[in-house]
């Protein structure tokens, strides 16, 4: 079967690849619509880990189920649905120590496209179709499902973990698609001043849309200062990473507040080497300040979650897509579209069906 594959480091392709082999949890399906990732521009063109060679991308899915196997009880071929773009191994023993996404290895939830075949393929397998596929409510639609599978639950991973509390001021720095959805689950978890950094006139407009109080650009001073003079210098209560470089790490133990603050990472940080905690801000190592640094929340009830968000009128996730291109082979221009964002590009979708 034809599949959108990694050959070797920044190189890509298509391929014919092995028609997967149904499994008796499992379930092989057809994609209905698909998104590239920046994790998948990552994966391609910022190094990391070695990949086994012509690995078939792809993370972000919803999908029509072809087959199921004989102990699968909850799905049926013919239904949509939306394949979560975290899977983890829930039969790994670590599950039952609430290791939900490195219960097995190191980011054993993270598999499609990574550790096992992904989704851009003219079919895949989930292994475990029960506790994985998410059923799509009446009235969602597919490119809001789509938007759930991945950069809904990835941004509200980062609004959770930085403990934000009723009139908290919060900071989110990077807001492509998953910072965009850090501000969204920021303002629904309560903070009152959400400070938005970023430069990107479409996405600056969307974060404002979506609860930011304000935005900040780099390119009108250094973001720590900016941040500081807003908080009467004592900095503030989280700060969300979903993006920059490895300068933004510091820079996030820099503006969060001594004793009680929080930084939140869900962002990706390619290459090697080690990320620069500053010493100073750090209060020598006894600054009481928390650090968390998570891969998205992921798995069937999770993302049914996520999907509810949507049906009942708290999130409009579909806002984050901004171009739409039709057929399976327009894959590989919808990563190129990623990896180069045009001035006017948050998400791209492909569809096909």
């Amino acid at each position: 079967m034809k599949a959108f594959v990694l050959r070797e480091p920044g190189v890509v392709g298509w391929a014919h690849v092995p028609d997967p082999v149904l499994t008796p949890y499992g379930a092989i399906l057809k994609p209905v619509a698909a998104a590239p990732c920046s994790s998948d521009v990552h994966t391609v063109f910022g190094g990391g880990s070695p990949k086994a060679p012509n690995l078939v991308l792809g993370h972000e899915c919803v999908a029509r189920i072809l087959e199921v196997g004989e102990c699968v009880e909850d799905f049926k071929p013919g239904e949509i649905v939306a394949v979560p773009a975290i899977t983890p191994d829930w039969r790994a023993r670590g599950i039952q120590e609430h290791n939900f996404k490195h219960a097995s290895a190191p980011f054993s939830g993270h598999q499609l496209g990574r550790t096992r075949p992904g989704v851009f393929s003219e079919r895949f397998l989930i292994p475990d179709a029960d506790t994985t596929l998410a059923r799509i409510p009446a009235g969602v639609s597919v490119k809001q499902a789509l938007m759930c599978v991945d950069v809904v639950t990835t941004g509200f991973t980062g609004a959770e973990h930085a403990n934000i509390r009723f009139g908290d001021t919060v900071v989110v720095m990077g807001i492509g698609p998953v910072g965009l959805m850090a501000v969204a689950g920021a303002a629904l978890k309560g903070a009152a001043r959400i400070l938005a950094v970023g430069s990107r006139p479409v996405c600056v407009q969307r974060a404002l849309e979506m609860g930011a109080t304000e935005v900040l650009d780099y390119r009108d001073g250094d973001i720590t200062q900016q941040v500081l003079e807003r908080t009467n210098g004592l900095g503030a209560d989280s700060v969300i990473i979903c993006g920059g470089g490895d300068q933004v790490f510091s820079q996030a133990i820099d503006m969060v507040r001594y004793g009680v603050g929080v930084v939140s990472n869900i962002n990706y940080f390619g290459g090697v080497g080690s990320l620069p905690f500053p010493k100073f801000s750090g209060g020598r190592g006894m600054a009481g300040k928390t650090i968390r640094t998570e891969l998205a929340e992921g798995g069937r009830v999770r993302v049914e979650r996520m999907l509810d968000m949507v049906r009942y009128g708290r999130i409009r996730p579909e806002r984050l897509v901004t171009h739409c291109l039709n057929g399976f082979d327009k894959i590989e221009e919808a990563l190129y579209l990623m990896r180069d964002k045009p001035k006017d590009l948050i998400k791209v979708m492909v569809t096909m069906e």
